[in-house]
């Protein structure tokens, strides 16, 4: 009989036990895919842990991971460093050198594993500044950096076996397991400390929405691993006895889709808008009766409602469009990609619908760092789908609605507190409810809809409420736009910061004969294109109350990235730090004397 899952580093050994994959997690070096067993998965885990205690790691002891891509040696790590007691520390790789070397400090990290080059330039450049830290290693071979193999080797003789063993045996479920540090769009970064215990309720708490077939399925890992819901959703992959291959990159993630031929992956809102973009860019290209098709099965798909709810003649259209034009949509995304679990923001209803339409469900769910991290999550099977919803909680999960609307939960996978922190701590609990900061509202079926972010909300100056989220995610519906902040707090009226997707009014501007200059700041001074934006504003506007309309916009030339601090890793809009970079724009907007 299978053991029991109660501490993180069991589900390596549950898949060793039940499937003994030959390919349990493979990546990609020097251009060839590479595998790793679920029996060489665990050897090497157990080496590390040996190599570790010879190097003088206690339990308690943190240990950083950076990489800059999911790859195999993440979780040999994750499983080494947990089964001595060990705490992992996971650290996004696009983080500025500052908050590394906050995050360094604050959670006192002894030894550091890096992926790259570029990440150990980032901890060279703090290392003299973190007296905690003793060692930096990394995957790839650097010079001047000892390599994660000399740790392995260090571990090679089993002589200190029995020490792991021990230490493995003393983990309780209970114990901290990893600090991860959020990457909120405001201020420093929170470490959030959850237990064995708060993800892998978690997880076995998921298992039951996603449609797995045990033990035959290949994943693709594509988010980054030190976000909570990837990790959380690899112990669920290694749980069920998937394959995982880990994807290059996100601008190799179509080669690496019809190379892997995944039927599962996990996406962010953005990811599926580029790849439906895209697809409509191509249409566009084509000519006659096959352009005419292809718009045809796109307005199906837009049109899509779950369980034969738009009738028997719809269906027969769809099973044609299907055939006709969505099949060749699945196979540029790898063939047999059935499914596909959308977090981390809102995701625009029309995107659910046109992929689920095209056979590609989107299962759009919920959940924050500090809920380990799935609140609720859709599922097409037993009617538990409703789009633009963020489905029903998941099992030993309770959600409620404060009075002021906000989101609380309560259950086993509610984080043990703000390290270091206690006071932010008491800040967002009450009892054993968590106070998300996000508002939204239960239906009659009992599923739960996210309408705004608590903070977010703003009052204008005519003391009328606007939720920014919403008109965000209509606005950026439009192709012109790729990133929107809506602003106006204190204001008389709501407006917006855009960054246009300037590939796409490239695109335009040719197709319109208007002058295609090199530079971005001239494209968005052209008046044609000012104007065209507009009208995109005001197509979105139609759907809001007069008072929340966005009214004026300014454009940016930049492109906001990760890279230049203006995203988060999961690609939401840094409200703060764009606003402070556009002030200039801000007070334009506003007639305000800078």
């Amino acid at each position: 009989m299978a053991q029991k899952i109660t501490r993180l580093f069991d589900f390596a050994y549950y898949q060793l036990e039940k499937y003994n994959l030959e390919k349990a997690l493979v990546t990609k070096y020097d251009g060839e895919w590479v595998s790793t067993s679920s029996q060489e998965y665990i050897n090497k885990a157990n080496a590390i842990s040996r190599g570790l205690l010879k190097l003088g790691v206690k339990p308690g002891d943190k240990i950083g991971i950076i990489s800059s891509a999911n790859r195999t040696e993440w979780n040999i790590l994750d499983i080494g460093i947990l089964q001595i007691g060990a705490i992992n520390i996971p650290i996004y790789p696009t983080i500025s050198k500052e908050d590394y070397e906050y995050i360094f400090n604050h959670s006192e990290i002894t030894h550091c594993f890096i992926s790259d080059q570029e990440l150990f330039d980032k901890v060279e450049a703090i290392k003299e500044n973190v007296t905690s830290l003793k060692d930096v290693y990394s995957f790839d071979e650097i010079e001047n950096c000892k390599n994660w193999k000399e740790v392995l080797n260090l571990g090679k003789n089993d002589d200190n076996q029995s020490d792991v063993e021990n230490l493995k045996n003393q983990v309780k479920t209970d114990d901290l397991a990893t600090i991860i540090y959020t990457s909120g769009t405001t201020g420093r970064p929170k470490g959030v400390m959850l237990s064995h215990k708060n993800i892998v309720t978690n997880t076995l708490d998921s298992l039951p929405r996603l449609p797995l077939t045990e033990g035959n399925m290949i994943a693709l890992s594509f988010l980054p691993v030190c976000h909570v819901f990837e990790r959380m959703l690899l112990y669920l992959y290694q749980y069920a006895g998937v394959t995982i291959y880990f994807a290059e990159s996100i601008e190799k993630i179509g080669d690496n889709l019809k190379e892997t031929n995944p039927s599962i992956m996990s996406v962010v809102p953005r990811l599926l808008e580029k790849v439906y973009d895209g697809i409509i860019t191509k249409g566009s290209e084509l000519k006659g009766i096959k352009k005419m098709l292809f718009f045809w099965a796109v307005d199906l798909g837009l049109k899509y409602k779950p369980y034969g709810e738009n009738g028997w003649w719809y269906e027969k259209k769809l099973a044609l469009a299907n055939k006709l034009i969505f099949s060749k949509w699945r196979e540029a995304l790898g063939g047999n990609l059935s499914t596909m679990v959308s977090g981390s923001a809102a995701l625009q209803p029309r995107l659910a619908r046109v992929f689920t339409a095209a056979n590609m469900q989107v299962m759009e769910g919920y959940g924050l760092t500090e809920t380990s991290p799935v609140v609720s999550v859709n599922m097409y099977n037993d009617q538990l789908l409703k789009i633009g919803s963020v489905g029903k909680p998941i099992s030993n999960v309770e959600v409620k609605i404060a009075d002021d609307g906000e989101i609380l939960v309560k259950g086993p996978n509610i984080m043990q507190g703000y390290y270091k922190d206690p006071e932010k701590t008491a800040r967002v609990m009450t009892g054993d409810f968590f106070h998300t900061g996000d508002k939204g509202e239960i239906d009659a079926e009992g599923f739960l809809k996210i309408t705004g972010r608590k903070k977010e909300i703003f009052k204008t100056s005519g003391g009328k409420y606007v939720v920014p989220a919403l008109l965000e995610n209509e606005m950026k519906q439009s192709r012109f736009i790729e990133q929107i902040l809506v602003i106006g707090e204190g204001q008389k009226m709501p407006a917006a910061i855009i960054q246009p997707h300037y590939d796409f009014l490239r695109e335009w501007a040719r197709i319109h004969h208007e002058p295609i200059p090199g530079n971005n700041q001239d494209l968005i001074e052209n008046p044609h294109i000012i104007a065209r934006i507009q009208l995109e504003l005001d197509k979105g506007n139609k759907n809001f109350a007069k008072w929340e309309t966005i009214k004026r916009f300014e454009l940016t030339p930049e492109v906001w990235g990760i890279d230049n601090g203006l995203l988060t890793p999961t690609m939401k809009p840094k409200r703060t730090e764009i606003l402070a970079k556009y002030k200039l724009l801000y007070n334009k907007i506003y007639e305000i004397e800078s």
